[in-house]
Formats: structure tokens, C-alpha cells, sequence
């Protein structure tokens, strides 16, 4: 339901206020930051998902689930989602299918823009939307074929998307607002499963334990190879895309690098930091996390919260 007198909507970029007030002095400050932070984690050519409609519709999810309060914090995606990148990039086979099939060398950050867009768009958006997205990027994966790979394979997309809520976890533990219990990090495990099956993957882990016993298993075919040691090369070698954003940008990435499990960073070869360094890191994002927070309280997850409130 709007707030009275409430001004014009514009459902991809968020209501003028949520209920609770606002400063006019912090207000326009808080605006520029929401359009930049959605403008980094919003697909180009992606589907646009009004996050407003319809009216009661809980999504795949709800409102209630461990998902939502991890995905909904800016700082903390994108931070994971640097690691899940690099963590990801040392399957040769999970690779090869992005390195022939996409243009992420040129285009590194538009390759975590599409991520985020879709993690965002599942969690979020309403049940019919998330379904939409899901079958666009199952149509997707069915066009990126090669040897000795498919983008479909199962066990394929069962890594990526280990890789890739493992590290959402991992930095919700370290930078969110309040660390997720044992029995909160396996509800976690088996929500987000639901997706990664409906796009076709399969053994998926739905504990915090198997997901520890499948990383086990699959560091064998594992490789810090020159593949891998390119996609780290761009990644850190990628410019800030906006002025608002660019103070932020360095420390984002080393704090995903940072949040690479100790078998990853052995792996890969990675400097280790000095305990100093390290403190220092993780209080510097833990600072800033508020200020983001902040800002986005009309993002998605604001903008889901009212619709799952709202009237029919």
C-alpha cells in the first residue's frame, strides 16, 4: 500500500520514500546513490522486473525467508559476488563455456551485472517473473555448447551455483548485520536450491555440512590455470564505472578475494595478509555496509516488501 500523498512511482527505480520518513537534506544523497547502486546490479538487455506488482504475491520465497535478508544488503552481495567470480573461474570446464561464449573480457562488471540481476529478480521479484527469468536463462545455457562443455550440464551449474552462495554466505557472515545461525545457514542452503534445481542442476548440497563435503570432492578438478589467473588479472585491473561507486570499487574487490576459502587462496597463489591488513579490510567494509543499506531501503527488497504487503 502507498504512503499518502506519495509522489509518482517509477517501479524500476523505487518509490521516493518507503513509510518512516526522510531528511531533505540526506534525501537527495540517498536518491543518487539507490540509481547507481541499481544501475551496477541491473542486467543490460535483462527482462524489467517491477518489483511492485502484483499486489500480495510473496514471490518464490517470501518475505520471511533467509534469502531475502541476505540478498537484500548491497555490501554484501557485492562482495561475494567478486568471490564467487573468482572462486568459480577455477573450474576449467565452468569457465571455458563463458570464455568462448561471452564478451566478460571486455566486459567483466556487465557479466556481475547479469548475475546480480538475476540472483536479485529470483529472490525478489513475484512468482510468475522469477519463473520468466529462470526459463530465459535456461533458453541461454541451451546455445552454449562446446568441447568438452555445455552451459547445461548439470554438474556444471550445480558448481556455479555453489560457488556462488557459498561466497553470498560467507560474506553475509562476515559483513552482514547480524551472523546466520547453524539451522539459518542450511534453511539458506535449501532455499536457494530451489533455484539452481529448476534451472537443472542436480545433487544440489542444502546444508552448510554438504556444501563442505562437495567443495571436498570437487577440488580435484580444480585449476589455478591461465584461464583463471586471466579472469583475476581483469578483474582487479577493471576501473570503477562512476565517480560515486569508485571510491568503493578497490575495496570491494579485496574484500571478496578476501573471503575466498584458505584452500582457494593456497590455490591461487594469493599474498597472504598481515593480520593488520587483513582487520583493517573488513573494518573498512563493515563501515560503509550502513551507508548502502541506507540508500537502498527502496531497492528491490523495499520495493518487494510493500508488494507482498499490499491488498489485493
Amino acid at each position: 500500500m502507498k504512503p499518502e500523498h506519495a509522489p509518482p512511482q517509477n517501479p524500476h527505480v523505487g518509490p521516493a520514500y518507503l513509510p518512516g520518513g526522510r531528511s531533505r537534506v540526506a534525501e537527495p544523497l540517498r536518491r543518487r546513490m539507490e540509481a547507481v547502486v541499481i544501475g551496477l546490479t541491473s542486467g543490460a538487455g535483462a527482462p524489467r522486473v517491477n518489483f511492485l506488482e502484483p499486489p500480495g504475491d510473496p514471490g518464490l520465497f517470501g518475505p520471511d525467508s533467509v534469502c531475502w535478508r541476505v540478498h537484500a544488503d548491497f555490501a554484501v552481495m557485492i562482495s561475494g559476488g567478486v568471490c564467487a567470480l573468482l572462486l568459480q573461474a577455477l573450474h576449467p570446464l565452468a569457465l571455458a563455456g563463458v570464455w568462448d561464449h561471452s564478451n566478460f573480457r571486455e566486459d567483466i562488471l556487465g557479466r556481475l551485472r547479469r548475475t546480480s540481476a538475476f540472483v536479485g529478480g529470483v529472490t525478489f521479484a513475484s512468482r510468475s517473473d522469477a519463473q520468466m527469468l529462470i526459463e530465459r536463462v535456461r533458453g541461454i545455457h541451451q546455445r552454449v555448447v562446446g568441447q568438452p562443455y555445455a552451459a547445461g550440464d548439470p554438474d556444471l551449474l550445480t558448481w556455479v551455483h555453489v560457488a556462488e552462495h557459498s561466497s553470498f554466505l560467507r560474506s553475509w557472515q562476515r559483513y552482514g548485520t547480524r551472523p546466520l545461525s547453524p539451522a539459518e545457514q542450511d534453511r539458506y542452503y535449501a532455499e536457494t536450491a530451489v533455484v539452481a534445481e529448476l534451472l537443472g542442476a542436480r545433487g544440489v548440497p542444502k546444508s552448510a555440512a554438504a556444501v563442505e563435503r562437495y567443495f571436498q570432492a570437487m577440488r580435484p578438478q580444480l585449476a589455478w590455470d591461465h584461464r583463471a589467473r586471466e579472469v583475476h588479472r581483469i578483474l582487479f585491473a577493471t576501473r570503477a564505472p562512476n565517480a560515486v561507486i569508485a571510491p568503493f570499487g578497490r575495496l570491494f574487490l579485496h574484500a571478496g578475494e578476501d573471503l575466498l576459502p584458505d584452500w582457494a587462496q593456497v590455490m591461487m597463489e594469493l599474498q597472504p595478509r598481515s593480520g593488520l591488513r587483513r582487520a583493517a579490510l573488513r573494518a573498512a567494509v563493515r563501515a560503509i555496509a550502513p551507508g548502502f543499506r541506507w540508500a537502498l531501503r527502496n531497492g528491490a527488497a523495499g520495493r518487494a516488501k510493500l508488494r507482498t504487503r499490499a491488498a489485493g
